[in-house]
């Protein structure tokens, strides 16, 4: 038997596995309403990861409402939940854990002690709460004069961008990976050192592709357990030389940086202006109980870098696609802006009291969330509440996986009224929106998700966006090209798309007199 049979015969196994387990899961939701499934073996997975985002998605939560059943590959049945009572209890409840494709990636890309992989629920809050030093509205404000900087490089880039499409998004990405390593680290993009930033590339672009052949790697990889994914990151493939490469690199920032501010305290300097220099000083001020070791803070290296920089700078993407749309909106805003900020630097006070710049950041959050789709495993039997529709609850059985459909709820009409579909700003300042109780940490929205696993740092990312939005506005009108609006694609994190399929936002710059 050659290579390729092997091949065949394994993955027949684990298709055979994957129907098994499905079946013995499926009872408890199998009653549940939902598309048809179009392939046993995609399921209705393709339909709803393939760009444009959306297509399917958003037309199944009107037609099967809030709760309802779908097909993933290998006629496993799952969950998808946009109902917010539900997503609450999932959020918030120890039933549900990471679902196994989430998992498995965090174990690859980050090392052990970082945050998103510690093993322990009691290690994961202890670090939380000693991570949010850095991340209160206090420590925050002083981020200011970093995103000041980071605007001013990217206008300065824009300044020669009137004569073609600029795509803008790599000029943000590089903005806003410039923004994190200074505030967590201390460190400018310079500093990093250039094979750090461009492996640091290679990994966001490694994230960001989306295809049939992946889909189906992944359904097969969720079936394989932690350990082998942990050793996968070994093998000869050109993907793993770059995750290696990728964790290596941020171990070796991570402890030059921590070595430099240990060297910087014995001189007398202070190294509390960035969150390393923070976590160094409650380690040597505090119990163990209250802090981190050296090694996990130097653990938290890649996931700072990684999690902070991509979602900010493609929030931005949409941001400025949104603006290009609505030149009337566009001249609004920045109307609102000279306003406020006349020739003076603005304070966070400031920033926060410009009511049509927050609705509009409000309003793009809502449309496009990071996460658009989350992925759950239930951990033991459990009884989900509902708040919408025609049950009260919902019971699963221990392996059911649930997506929590993040986009979808972020276009309920109940919580955003009847044109929740269509990008309108003013719906912040015309009490459109639903003002019961929020389910996540900012304007009732769960781009920051919520629960335990709330964003840390999503204070950080609404002043810089404040900050980098006065800026540009402020200087720059912006305009779609020919081809008209990128289409969005959701491969990790929700994207927009050039016409190649390439990840990237074109626009039309130009620099106002």
């Amino acid at each position: 038997m050659n290579a390729a049979h092997y091949g065949i015969a394994i993955f027949g196994l684990i298709s055979l596995l994957v129907v098994y387990r499905g079946l013995r899961r499926n009872n408890a939701i199998r009653e549940l309403n939902g598309p048809p499934s179009p392939s046993w073996l995609f399921g209705n997975m393709a339909q709803l990861m393939l760009p444009p985002y959306g297509r399917y998605e958003f037309d199944w939560q009107k037609i099967y409402g809030p709760v309802y059943r779908f097909k993933g590959c290998f006629g496993q049945d799952r969950l998808m939940i946009s109902d917010p009572v539900a997503l609450h209890y999932i959020l918030n409840s120890p039933q549900f854990k990471l679902g196994p494709v989430p998992e498995n990636l965090v174990h690859l890309l980050y090392p052990k002690g970082s945050i998103m992989s510690v093993d322990s629920e009691e290690d994961h809050k202890r670090i939380r709460a000693v991570l949010g030093v850095g991340f209160t509205a206090a420590a925050i404000r002083n981020y200011i004069p970093i995103f000041e900087r980071a605007a001013q490089m990217i206008s300065e880039q824009l300044e020669d961008s009137s004569v073609v499409p600029t795509n803008i998004a790599p000029i943000l990405n590089h903005a806003t990976l410039g923004t994190t390593s200074e505030a967590t680290l201390g460190y400018s993009v310079d500093d990093l050192g250039e094979e750090f930033v461009s492996n640091n590339i290679e990994i966001l672009t490694l994230a960001s592709t989306q295809s049939a052949a992946h889909i189906l790697g992944e359904a097969i990889g969720s079936q394989l357990p932690t350990f082998l994914w942990r050793a996968a990151e070994y093998l000869p493939t050109a993907t793993c030389k770059v995750i290696r490469r990728a964790k290596y690199l941020a171990d070796e920032l991570g402890i030059r940086v921590v070595q430099g501010k240990r060297s910087g305290a014995r001189q007398g300097l202070e190294i509390d202006t960035d969150l390393f220099g923070k976590l160094l000083q409650q380690h040597d001020s505090t119990s163990a109980k209250h802090s981190m070791t050296e090694k996990e803070i130097v653990a938290q290296t890649g996931m700072m870098i990684l999690a902070g920089q991509e979602t900010t700078s493609t929030t931005l993407s949409f941001a400025l696609i949104e603006l290009a749309k609505a030149p009337e909106l566009q001249e609004k805003l920045r109307a609102e802006i000279h306003a406020t900020m006349g020739s003076a630097r603005a304070s966070s006070g400031a920033y926060n009291n410009m009511p049509l710049l927050n609705a509009f950041i409000k309003e793009v959050l809502r449309m496009y969330p990071a996460e658009a789709i989350g992925e759950r495993l239930a951990v033991e039997d459990a009884v989900i509440p509902l708040g919408d529709g025609s049950i009260s609850h919902l019971p699963v059985r221990k392996g059911q996986i649930v997506n929590l459909g993040f986009a979808c709820y972020q276009r309920l009409e109940s919580r955003w009224g009847k044109d929740a579909d269509k990008f309108r700003p003013s719906r912040w300042l015309d009490g459109g929106v639903f003002k019961g109780e929020a389910i996540g940490p900012y304007a009732n929205l769960l781009s920051f998700l919520g629960g335990p696993r709330t964003c840390l740092g999503w204070r950080f990312a609404i002043l810089e966006m404040q900050v980098i939005l006065c800026e540009l506005v402020g200087k720059f009108s912006f305009g779609l090209p020919v081809e008209g609006a990128p289409r969005t694609r959701f491969a990790g994190t929700l994207q927009p798309i050039m016409p190649n399929g390439q990840k990237g936002a074109p626009i039309l710059i130009r620099r106002l007199m």
